[in-house]
Order: C-alpha cells, then sequence, then structure tokens
C-alpha cells in the first residue's frame, strides 16, 4: 500500500483527460480496458461527486484495481475520458518503499506538497499587500495562480488551494494520525525495511492522510488495520469533503462508510432479464451495476434479487412446458385434409376451416414463443454454497477416547513456546467456536495444532479415532502449481467421488480455469480451491483460519450461512469484524497476559 498523487495526465489515443484544476468530481464516460486478449472493462461510466463515497465490489480480477488506478492516472485506458481534480490520491495494497527511507521521510514527502501551498500563500499573501508581482516560486499543484498574474487573483487561488489542503492544522493533524492508525510509537527514524508489512501499510495510509488530496482512491485500505485503527480511519473518510472510491471486502467498513456500491461483476448481467435491483449501465460485454446505500441495504437489495429471478425462472420455465405441449401435442390433431364427417358436412365449410386456421395460428404462436424464449430464457440460479453432509460410519467408539464420550479434540496445558499458551480446550461434535486476538495471539497456531500440522511444546491433545480434520489455511499451497484444479481435485478425491460430486457443482471455480495451472490462478481463486477440496469431503472438525480472507462479498457471506448448518464441528479464526458481529457460537480470546477464556456472545 503506498501513496501516489498524480495530476491531470496528458491525452493519448481515444483518451481525453480534463485539464487540472477544472474538477472537485471523478468521472469516466467509456473507458475501456484491454490486457492481451483478456478485456477487463468495457464502456465504463461512473460519476463520483464530491462527499460521495464509493464502494467497488465484486469477484476477484473483475477490474476493481485497475479502475482505480486508471482513475489515478497510474494507467491510461485504451479508451474513453476521465475527469478528475488535480490532486488524487492512491493508497495501494502493497507498499512501493526504497528499504532505505526513514518513516519520517515517508511522511515529510507527503506532506511536501501542503507545505508548498502554504509557501505559496505566503508568498502570494506578501504580492497582495504590496499590491505587486511577488518573487516567483513554487506553485503546488492544486490549482494555485502563477506567481505572475494578479496579486489578489494568486492570492483567492492561493487561499482556496490552502483550505482544500488545511494546511493550517497539519502539525496536530499528523499527531492525530499516526496515534489514530496506531503507529505513533514506532520511532520515526527507523528504515522503512526494518518494520513489518503491516506497519509499513499503515504509516503508508498515514501519509496519504496527512497530503489532504481533493479526491482519494484506496484499494483495500483497512487490510493491516486492527479494530481501533480501522474506525479511525471510518472516521476521517465520513467527513472527507472530497470524492472518495474504495475497493474492499471488509463488509464492515463498507457498511459502516459507502454512500453507495457498484459491482463490476460481468456475471451480473444474468440478472438483468430477472428485475435487477439497482441501475445497470452496460457496454459491450461487461456493466456496472450501482446500488445506493451502504452494504446492509446491498444485501437487503441481493435478498430481493434472487427472490425475483428464481420466481423469474421458474415461471419461465412452466412456460416452456406449456408451450412444448402446446407445439408437440396440438399440431398433430391439425388436419385440413382429413375427411368430413357426416353430421359435420352442413357445417364444416362455414367454420371448420376457420376453426382449423385458428388452432394452426395458435400453434404457430406457440412454437414462435417457444423458440424466443428457449434463446432468452433467464438462466438457473447457482445453487447457494452448501456442504454435502458428515460422512456415514462416524460414531463414539468409547469413554476414554478422546478425553471423554461426545468430545471430539480436547487441549490440555497447551503450549507452543512464545506462540500460544492454553489451559484447556474440548470440541464436541457440534461445537461452533470463533477464536479471536490481536495478530501474534495465536490464532493460527491454535488451528495448527489442532490439525496435527503443528506438535505441542508441553502440554496433551486427544483426539477421537478415525476422525477426520480439515483445515482452510491462509497462504494456500499446492503440491504441484503446474496442475490444474480439475486435476488436483481428482487427485485428492479419487474419480468416483469427483465425478459424484464435479469441481464446477460446487460453484467455486469458474469452467474457464478449470483447466488452468493452479499457480496461475489468483490468490483469491487458489483459496477457492483450496475450500472445495473440503467441502467435497467434509470433515468430522472443519478449520477456518481467516476464512473471508480474498474471498468475494457474496462468497464470504454465503460460507458463514453454510458454516451454521454444517453438520460437524467448526472453529473460526477471524478478525473480520462482520463475521465477528454476527457470530451467534462460542468465543475464544487469545491474548497476551490473560488466560484465554471461552464465553458465550452477548445476548
Amino acid at each position: 500500500m503506498a501513496v501516489l498523487t498524480q495530476p491531470n495526465t496528458q491525452p493519448v489515443t481515444n483518451f481525453a483527460p480534463r485539464a487540472a484544476g477544472t474538477a472537485d468530481h471523478l468521472r469516466v464516460d467509456g473507458v475501456s480496458q484491454t490486457y492481451g486478449d483478456r478485456r477487463v472493462l468495457t464502456d465504463v461510466n461512473l460519476t463520483v461527486s464530491a462527499g460521495q463515497r464509493i464502494g467497488l465490489i465484486g469477484e476477484n480480477g473483475v477490474g476493481k484495481s485497475t479502475l482505480l488506478r486508471i482513475l489515478a492516472g497510474e494507467e491510461q485506458p485504451d479508451a474513453g475520458t476521465i475527469v478528475r481534480p488535480a490532486r488524487i490520491g492512491m493508497l495501494w495494497q502493497e507498499v512501493r518503499f526504497e528499504p532505505e527511507d526513514t518513516l519520517e521521510q515517508l511522511v515529510e514527502d507527503a506532506l511536501s506538497e501542503v507545505r508548498a501551498i502554504e509557501s505559496e500563500l505566503d508568498e502570494a499573501a506578501q504580492g497582495l499587500a504590496t499590491d505587486a508581482v511577488g518573487p516567483v516560486g513554487s506553485v503546488g499543484p492544486a490549482g494555485s495562480a502563477s506567481p505572475t498574474q494578479d496579486p489578489a487573483t494568486r492570492y483567492d487561488a492561493a487561499l482556496a488551494a490552502a483550505e482544500r489542503a488545511d494546511v493550517w492544522s497539519v502539525g496536530a493533524r499528523r499527531d492525530e494520525v499516526l496515534a489514530g492508525l496506531g503507529v505513533d510509537d514506532i520511532p520515526l527514524g527507523r528504515r522503512l525495511g526494518e518494520v513489518s508489512g503491516g506497519q509499513r501499510s499503515r504509516f503508508a495510509l498515514a501519509a496519504l492522510l496527512l497530503q489532504r488530496p481533493e479526491a482519494l482512491l484506496l484499494d483495500e485500505p483497512t487490510n493491516h488495520l486492527d479494530d481501533a485503527a480501522a474506525a479511525f480511519l471510518e472516521r476521517q473518510l465520513l467527513a472527507w469533503r472530497g470524492p472518495v472510491v474504495f475497493a474492499s471486502h471488509d463488509r464492515a467498513f463498507l457498511d459502516a462508510v459507502a454512500t453507495g456500491l457498484v459491482d463490476l461483476d460481468p456475471a451480473r448481467a444474468l440478472l438483468a432479464g430477472a428485475g435487477m435491483a439497482g441501475a445497470v449501465m452496460t457496454g459491450a460485454g461487461a456493466q456496472l451495476t450501482t446500488f445506493g446505500g451502504n452494504y446492509s441495504d446491498y444485501l437487503g437489495h441481493k435478498s430481493a434479487e434472487r427472490a425475483r429471478w428464481e420466481a423469474q425462472f421458474a415461471d419461465e420455465q412452466d412456460e416452456l412446458k406449456r408451450l412444448a405441449y402446446a407445439v408437440v401435442g396440438t399440431a398433430p390433431n391439425i388436419n385440413h385434409a382429413r375427411a368430413m364427417t357426416d353430421n359435420n358436412k352442413m357445417s364444416y365449410g362455414r367454420r371448420g376451416d376457420r376453426v382449423q386456421d385458428q388452432i394452426s395460428r395458435r400453434v404457430r404462436n406457440a412454437r414462435g414463443r417457444y423458440e424466443e424464449l428457449q434463446q432468452n430464457q433467464v438462466r438457473k440460479p447457482p445453487a447457494p454454497l452448501t456442504f454435502a453432509g458428515i460422512p456415514s460410519g462416524f460414531a463414539p467408539t468409547s469413554a476414554t477416547d478422546a478425553g471423554g464420550q461426545g468430545l471430539l479434540l480436547q487441549l490440555s496445558d497447551a503450549r507452543v513456546r512464545g506462540r500460544l499458551d492454553l489451559h484447556k480446550l474440548s470440541i464436541e461434535p457440534r461445537s461452533r467456536l470463533l477464536v479471536t486476538g490481536h495478530n501474534g495471539a495465536g490464532k493460527s497456531t491454535l488451528l495448527s495444532v489442532l490439525a496435527g500440522q503443528l506438535a505441542l511444546d508441553s502440554g496433551i491433545l486427544n483426539r477421537r479415532s478415525a476422525l477426520r480434520i480439515g483445515l482452510l489455511e491462509q497462504d494456500v499451497r499446492f503440491a504441484d502449481p503446474s496442475h490444474s484444479p480439475r486435476r488436483i481435485y481428482l487427485e485428492a478425491l479419487g474419480e468416483k467421488r469427483a465425478e459424484r460430486t464435479p469441481l464446477v457443482s460446487l460453484g467455486l471455480i469458474a469452467p474457464r480455469d478449470l483447466d488452468r495451472p493452479a499457480g496461475a490462478l489468483s490468490v483469491g481463486q487458489q483459496r477457492r480451491l483450496a475450500l472445495a477440496l473440503i467441502i467435497a469431503k467434509p470433515p468430522h472438525v472443519f478449520l477456518l483460519d481467516e476464512p473471508t480472507n480474498h474471498l468475494s462479498l457474496s462468497l464470504a457471506t454465503e460460507l458463514e450461512d453454510a458454516l451454521g448448518t454444517y453438520p460437524g464441528a467448526v472453529i473460526v479464526a477471524s478478525h473480520d469484524r462482520w463475521l465477528c458481529r454476527n457470530w451467534t457460537g462460542d468465543r475464544l480470546e487469545l491474548g497476551r497476559g490473560r488466560p484465554p477464556v471461552p464465553v458465550r456472545p452477548a445476548t
């Protein structure tokens, strides 16, 4: 996560950014971007006014980061028009830094534009006082006037720029921001290469907030923030006067900050025929779907949208059956050449032909409607993420197993030096346990111990015999990343089970990615593959380490819903505020200096 302050770029082919200093909003018109033969954005149109905070959501790889880079001017699109303020700040997921630079240099570099604006204001004030053109000096990139302009005009422009940058409170803001992000106790003389990645990310965020750009662009800004720091950032953004655009998987952050959401997922086009909520702006094969309100509002839209989709699919399938019967069942009964019956000779000429013609027209109309509906029918809604159920044949074996009948796992006086110190923990067949605690408190260590991947330095771990444990790790690694998801799945499950539960049926890996090398998939796609391997062969004890990391918002929600009905024990380690806020099972807080104690959620 690093900072970029970018003035407007120069035009390129089919690309026409607006001149600097002429806008207080962000706007993209007809923006398209392609990488090789892969179209990421097509004919995108979006306007973000001052005071609006727009969250970008969608599956991994749909173009959220690409759109942010284009808005920042860091990347030029294939086509389209960009309008942006003169000073725009960008926060990257990964910090771009020189290891030898100090933290103080990072902060002061962030303040250099603000100090330049302050200096220009001082010079403009001197020129105004003497009613003469002041000396040629540095002019901040905020649209302030040239020092050769009329003194009054120059001063007015410099004052407006100073107000936007809030130059008078820079010292107090520096202390407030560093404290709010929890890095005020780190000596500023330390080099960037000497602090952790999370600390570098917080300093990069602090630098951006201190710059006071007129527009903010943020890519996963809460990835390395604890609850207190995330809450501080939320307060900062709620008070931000300019436009803000951010991509985030943090549902609590989206709920607290966003005034609107934009879904970039092209698959949402499939919902348009089902009365999709929100406004759809379509291009040639790509869409933006806008939702007013925060994430809770979005969930309401999604629920209603799903209900409409299912209802329309059911109605269309019923109509297809009716039309098929009309075409197949009625057509053979129409025969204009058949003989007249004795009791119909008088009326056949007058009515018989007319009736036959009417029936024939109805059949033709039904056939036309049938063919049209077959081509344009709404596709079947994908099944929500579900688990296949607990394997058969699992039952308690003896009262001595795992420390007593009814227990699957039991830890006693468990210790991993410097990482975990836990007096006692018991896991039953239907346990639901959320493990929380600050970074380094031992959450991942505990899961590794329970999974049998990490040995205790001291203490006892009892486990029931024939117990199958599945662990979804934070960092997914496959034995041979050159193998495809299809092959990895087949080798892990065996041919019979893989045929019974095809990988594509789980809704976690897109058909186009089934035969790509696993190492070429994104982090999120690799995690979904690892999740699929567990779901297809559900364990008795399901361990999940930060399960919502790198998952889309929809999949994270579906996973949480599915865990609630999982027929085995579930243990989740997470700092996801949305997950923690909505957890209904037991809780275990790990922390240095106090024994962790399971607690029930407050009622």
